[in-house]
């Protein structure tokens, strides 16, 4: 706002006071426009004082980790937009570039998982966002001794004040063709070779707008991703033989202050929502919602399949809605978000169920899984994503 300001003659009784008058009647002049000068100064110093106090009580926003997620609103993506990032998913190099290198076997400790962890990494490294990668690495005792286990952690932005986790498990089960049989190489194709390249082709996909969101601070709610290790039952799945790495790091986030130095809230507080992938890659895959609190997240992604699939951008999908499905129930299962679900974090779940018929057997190979399928979840996928980050 400007303030325009209007010149005003000083009166003394009736006349004017002239450089011609008695001194005394200069002085008196003198005195009373200092006097209105320093009344004016005093007003306006008030005036922009008040103005700065009422902007920054406007602009300045404290982050409440434990509300401001549950007032969270998506925004709402246009047409061209839509179009846009779609667009910038590519299958080929989903399928080629970042699946292939993964479907190997990768037994926690063991040189395959190794090699994917270092897969993982080098390609989080050569994107322009700028990504913050580690390794959370520790031992811990199995049914067959002590193993290294290490869950792989990329965080956009580090200082942001909450986050959105997109996961999945990189390790493979030990199957074997009988109780005392030899161990046969399973790659766990749809379990979980594939979501873990969905991942990485969603964050190359849009890694031009991560990089805008994190350099200007778009938002309060950065991505991070997790790539845990050791999902997998190391003899026969039990409360203490699972989850080793989802454990290990929903603990871990229970101990570290958030923001540093807080003393009340810690990171498992600065999850907005956990998107657990699992078990994807099969032709016409259904998911439901698990847990009501996070119907409204469940909605966005029905939203962006019927949307996609009225803008002829989704392969192979016959049908409005083919995948997300609000009018089925399934029960619950245990995977990586119960460690976080269990200290309160919103989970959004992302299994296919009924579960994939080649599951747990040698059968799950990159034979049985339906690119298009993939691709066409990767494109919903990026929708969700540029509507909850606000990209």
């Amino acid at each position: 706002m400007r303030l325009r300001y209007r010149t005003a003659q000083l009166t003394v009784g009736k006349s004017i006071c002239r450089c011609d008058q008695p001194p005394m009647c200069r002085v008196r002049a003198l005195f009373f426009c200092l006097w209105g000068v320093l009344a004016l100064a005093l007003a306006l110093g008030f005036s922009l004082s008040s103005s700065d106090t009422n902007t920054d009580e406007v602009l300045i926003h404290i982050p409440d980790l434990t509300k401001d997620k549950l007032t969270h609103r998506p925004r709402r993506r246009t047409v061209a937009l839509v179009r846009r990032l779609v667009s910038q998913v590519d299958g080929q190099r989903l399928w080629h570039a970042l699946l292939k290198p993964i479907l190997i076997e990768r037994l926690p400790g063991s040189k395959g998982s190794r090699a994917v962890r270092k897969h993982i990494s080098n390609r989080l490294y050569t994107l322009s966002a700028g990504w913050t990668v580690q390794f959370d690495s520790f031992n811990h005792p199995t049914p067959r001794g002590s193993i290294n286990f290490s869950n792989i952690l990329a965080v956009l932005d580090p200082g942001a004040p909450r986050r959105l986790l997109l996961a999945c498990h990189y390790d493979t089960k030990a199957l074997r063709l009988s109780p005392s049989g030899p161990v046969k190489v399973f790659v766990g194709a749809s379990d979980s070779a594939v979501p873990c390249a969905m991942m990485l082709e969603l964050v190359t996909a849009l890694d031009e707008h991560l990089r805008v969101m994190k350099q200007q601070r778009i938002s309060e709610v950065t991505l991070q991703l997790v790539f845990f290790d050791g999902k997998e039952a190391i003899e026969q799945w039990t409360a203490n033989d699972s989850l080793y790495g989802s454990r290990h790091l929903a603990d871990q986030m229970a101990q570290t202050p958030h923001p540093p130095g807080a003393t009340e809230t810690t990171l498992i507080d600065a999850v907005d929502l956990l998107l657990l992938l699992d078990l994807i890659g099969a032709q016409a895959p259904m998911f439901v919602n698990h847990f009501d609190n996070t119907a409204r997240w469940f909605d966005r992604l029905i939203s962006a399949e019927t949307r996609l699939h009225k803008l002829g951008l989704l392969s192979s999908h016959p049908n409005e809605l083919s995948y997300f499905r609000k009018d089925v129930n399934m029960g619950r299962v245990e995977d990586d978000h119960m460690p976080f679900l269990d200290r309160g974090v919103p989970v959004m779940h992302m299994i296919a169920t009924p579960f994939p018929p080649f599951m747990h057997t040698f059968e799950d190979t990159a034979v049985n899984i339906h690119i298009q399928t993939v691709e066409n979840l990767t494109k919903v996928l990026a929708v969700f994503l540029s509507e909850y980050l606000g990209l």
